[in-house]
């Protein structure tokens, strides 16, 4: 009997292979905004301009990390009842037209948790998930959910602030799959304090004990922005921006998505 051991790359360690060095964009909206029904176009019409990877943001009541343009788009899906089912049946029912998009859940522990961490990690795994972020739960009180996630081949996705010490930087890639997010600044999303010299020297310094591609988030909200951001990080990640675009034109979303995201992945090209 052979002992050969085969290793099955994830769509987000192919997406990142095939961009050759090339920076990726990865483009956050809110799961149920501006209508649950609409979301799976949306992801559609992100996928279709040039998002390389989608970051689905499950709504919570309490998102205590992101800005006002989010908590609004959060509160908005859950006046249509938008829970953690309703999520993981949009990402089936994208997966039915589009195999190879990664997509990342983003939220908060709670809808997870009352799910229950293994039947969660099955389902999610189940719909075509690739990788879940959870706000609100450190890489020390991560196992509960990390070993459930990683025995269904889903990436435990962390986050790492301008505050992070080594030591836990050293924890977190211990256990970071996909990409780590990197918060360029202290606050909550849509901020606009960017200082892109800061960010360079810290991707530097987390590079030391990262080897997973670090993605750069928290406020990058134009081309300039997502220019300066992507000749130094491996991914931007744009959020407040496509959100605003998606509550400034409900009735047309999805053309709205599109126009921002093709400028924000030409100045994401430009910067490799």
């Amino acid at each position: 009997m052979s002992n050969t051991c085969f290793f099955i790359m994830s769509r987000i360690d192919t997406t990142f292979q095939q961009l050759a060095g090339q920076t990726a964009l990865i483009s956050y909206i809110t799961a149920g905004d501006p209508h649950p029904k609409e979301t799976v176009t949306l992801m559609h019409a992100l996928a279709d301009s040039g998002s390389d990877i989608i970051e689905l943001g499950v709504p919570f009541t309490d998102p205590m990390a992101d800005g006002p343009v989010i908590q609004a788009a959060a509160e908005r899906a859950l006046q249509h009842n938008t829970s953690l089912n309703d999520v993981l049946a949009m990402v089936a029912e994208f997966r039915r037209r589009n195999t190879t998009t990664p997509v990342v859940l983003m939220g908060y522990l709670n809808p997870v948790h009352r799910m229950g961490y293994a039947a969660f990690a099955e389902a999610a795994a189940q719909a075509g998930v690739d990788g879940v972020l959870t706000v609100d739960c450190p890489a020390e009180s991560i196992d509960p959910l990390y070993e459930p996630l990683k025995a269904q081949g889903v990436d435990c996705i962390f986050l790492v602030a301008p505050t992070t010490t080594d030591e836990r930087v050293r924890a977190i890639a211990a256990k970071a799959g996909g990409f780590v997010y990197y918060v360029s600044l202290k606050g909550v999303t849509g901020s606009s304090q960017l200082d892109t010299d800061a960010v360079s020297r810290k991707i530097e310094h987390l590079r030391q004990f990262i080897r997973l591609p670090i993605g750069v988030g928290f406020g990058i909200k134009d081309a300039a922005s997502a220019r300066a951001v992507g000749a130094v990080a491996d991914a931007v990640i744009v959020g407040s921006r496509l959100v605003q675009a998606v509550a400034d034109h409900p009735a047309r979303a999805g053309d709205a998505l599109t126009d921002v995201v093709r400028e924000l992945k030409q100045a994401v090209t430009s910067a490799a």
